[in-house]
């Protein structure tokens, strides 16, 4: 039941996603924007960890779940630090999605060949 979950709950947020690109003007950096905003606010409001229990990956992988991570590092890094929590726990807590995002990003650039649009 949890793969069941996971696989509904994250397909929906990439089908409200594909609707985004395809109903509005919106371009896709700002949808991404738009996602990982979310998952902060979300992540304030105490809504996003409830959904996050329930689907797992299907809530945890897509952009909005980065959000949440970022909110959820400040707020424990706030509980720790103080004021400067503020500053450093959202890194903290995204630190392996950045890290996998510059190195995948890294090794996709040494292996790719780009071409000139002609």
């Amino acid at each position: 039941m949890d793969y069941l979950n996971a696989f509904w709950v994250g397909g929906l947020i990439c089908v409200l996603g594909q609707l985004l690109i395809d109903l509005t003007k919106l371009t896709p950096a700002r949808i991404m924007v738009l996602y990982v905003t979310l998952g902060v606010a979300l992540g304030a409001l105490g809504l996003y960890g409830p959904l996050a229990d329930f689907a797992g990956c299907g809530a945890t992988v897509p952009l909005s779940g980065f959000g949440w991570a970022l909110s959820e590092g400040v707020r424990e890094s706030i509980g720790k630090q103080g004021f400067l929590g503020v500053f450093t726990g959202g890194v903290t807590a995204g630190a392996a999605g950045i890290a996998a995002a510059v190195f995948f990003g890294y090794l996709a650039a040494l292996i790719a060949k780009p071409k000139d649009k002609a």
